[in-house]
């Protein structure tokens, strides 16, 4: 058996093509438990994800977990399912096809597609297939704006992995990281504004949550740089936005298990802010750029309750960027950049341009 993969039949005089790749973490193919269980195995069987001793960390996963968190997981999935699919699936797949529409009016001519890194599609079934498609030139773009060896760097990995089984491998690029890119700050901020022109400002006694996925604080004591990249977002919006030191906190949510995690812990400050008498607590998750069960169901629905139950009196989560029409141009800039150098604007016929800068002439001599 041989240890590379088949290459796909070769046609001289085919033109390469350049790709570029949106890739977010995954999501189970429904949701069941059955189909939990292979995606959470897949997931959590990643050492880039869980940081414990293989031996000690397999008796857990398969003595314990996967025992018991499918069905939980499948339940709080159904309540967040779209009619099209997971909501992550659905919002990542509108921005590939929205982004290739406005890289296209700006005259690139390339392909735009999006993977999963856990779950389906693979990045290696999508590699195979640009690379089938005829593109030598492959830009991947992680959809995390912070960089966390448990998310963007396991994107490399995967996609390392496949070029370890090919033989002729195509050019790679790949985005680490955006948490202080200007277009995706605006795009931000301009979400917070729109809420907020419907809602209305917040006053003395409101406040606004921004929450960010937590990692295991070890990971920030391995030199993570993470927590400082949230730190920044969080500071950046807040500068933007005109909120004074008071008037926000950044924090993280989805802490597992009984190890210290990044703090503050967003479920946490809720209550503690629902006890305070803080009347209104608008919430905001900058990580995730598009919905998905942890802003859908834990921040939308779960921390709703949180702070509700304790005593405050309006709750809010405004959306991930999803389809934002600012979001998908700060995503085609971000991709622009990347892409800079390699040829993928639209070829145009030196013969059919002298033909209408001929024909300008005539226009403008008759004019």
């Amino acid at each position: 058996m041989s240890r590379f993969l088949a290459e796909p039949p070769h046609h001289h005089g085919t033109p390469a093509t350049t790709a570029v790749v949106l890739v977010n973490l995954g999501t189970p193919d429904a949701p069941t438990a059955p189909a939990l269980k292979r995606y959470l195995k897949e997931f959590l069987s990643d050492p880039r994800v869980v940081e414990i001793p293989k031996p000690l960390w397999w008796l857990i996963l398969n003595g314990i977990i996967l025992n018991l968190r499918p069905k939980k997981s499948a339940a709080k999935y159904a309540t967040v399912w779209m009619p099209e699919g997971s909501p992550l699936r659905v919002h990542t797949e509108r921005q590939a096809k929205l982004l290739k529409g406005l890289l296209g009016q700006r005259g690139h001519q390339l392909t735009v597609t999006w993977a999963m890194r856990y779950g389906s599609p693979s990045i290696p079934d999508v590699l195979a297939h640009l690379k089938a498609q005829g593109a030598s030139r492959i830009l991947i773009v992680p959809m995390y704006p912070q960089y966390a060896a448990s998310t963007t760097a396991t994107v490399g990995d995967a996609c390392s992995a496949w070029l370890l089984r090919t033989r002729n491998q195509p050019e790679m690029r790949f985005v680490r990281n955006f948490h202080d890119q200007d277009g995706y700050l605006a795009a931000l901020e301009k979400s917070v504004r729109r809420h907020w022109q419907v809602i209305g400002a917040l006053g003395d006694n409101d406040r606004l949550l921004i929450s960010f996925h937590g990692l295991p604080k070890r990971s920030l004591d391995l030199g993570d740089p993470y927590f400082c990249e949230c730190q920044k977002t969080g500071r950046l919006l807040a500068e933007r936005l005109n909120l004074k030191p008071e008037q926000f906190q950044i924090c993280f949510q989805s802490r597992f298990g009984k190890a210290e995690w990044l703090q503050p812990y967003t479920a946490p400050t809720l209550h503690q802010w629902g006890t305070q008498g803080i009347r209104r607590v608008d919430v905001l998750c900058p990580g995730f750029v598009a919905d998905c069960l942890e802003t859908l169901e834990e921040i939308a629905q779960e921390g709703r309750d949180d702070f509700l139950e304790a005593g405050g009196k309006e709750y809010h989560y405004i959306p991930a960027l999803n389809e934002d029409d600012a979001w998908i141009k700060a995503l085609a800039d971000l991709a622009e950049q990347h892409l800079a150098g390699w040829p993928t604007r639209t070829a145009v016929d030196p013969q059919a341009l002298e033909t209408s800068a001929g024909q300008a002439i005539k226009l403008g001599a008759r004019a």
